[in-house]
């Protein structure tokens, strides 16, 4: 069976950037998405297209087909006070939009009351480098299909 729209694979990968170890799965716990329905970044399920178990392949995505173009203007200054906790720099935080929806971000820089922070994916304008091995393949369940995601047992039973 090939990785085809409505799929659902199960995959090992390790992501790497500029030569270093970014993400990648535990052993014996692949990633399982659902293809075609934008669970994973584009580039990666372009390269994943027609693949199938036991497939292994090395895909370099580049920033427009993973994380984007980084936006300098995608920044901000909040105050100290906006935090309930200690700030760290580097870390990232969630902040809550109108909408209700989460939105991620890094703090840059901390300057006396005034707090530097990039509302960019920490990945973004970086080249990605996947190492990728298919796991297994199968159709999705009507229930998938309708939540646009897989679905994981909770334990696997070995």
């Amino acid at each position: 069976m090939n990785i085809t729209q409505d799929k659902v694979a199960e995959i090992e990968y390790k992501l790497t950037v500029n030569g270093e170890v970014i993400d990648q799965n535990e052993p014996g716990e692949p990633l399982t998405y659902l293809h075609g329905h934008s669970n994973i970044i584009p580039g990666l399920e372009r390269a994943l297209e027609g693949k199938t178990v036991g497939d292994a392949l090395q895909v370099t995505v580049q920033p427009e087909d993973g994380y984007g173009e980084r936006d300098e203007s995608n920044t901000d200054e909040l105050d100290r006070a906006d935090f309930d906790d200690e700030i760290e720099v580097g870390a990232t935080y969630y902040a809550q939009s109108e909408d209700g929806s989460v939105i991620p971000f890094t703090v840059t820089a901390m300057n006396g009351e005034k707090v530097m922070v990039d509302f960019n994916p920490p990945l973004a304008g970086e080249v990605l480098h996947f190492d990728v091995k298919v796991v297994t393949v199968r159709d999705a369940t009507e229930e998938e299909l309708e939540h646009g995601h897989a679905h994981t047992p909770e334990m696997h039973d070995h």
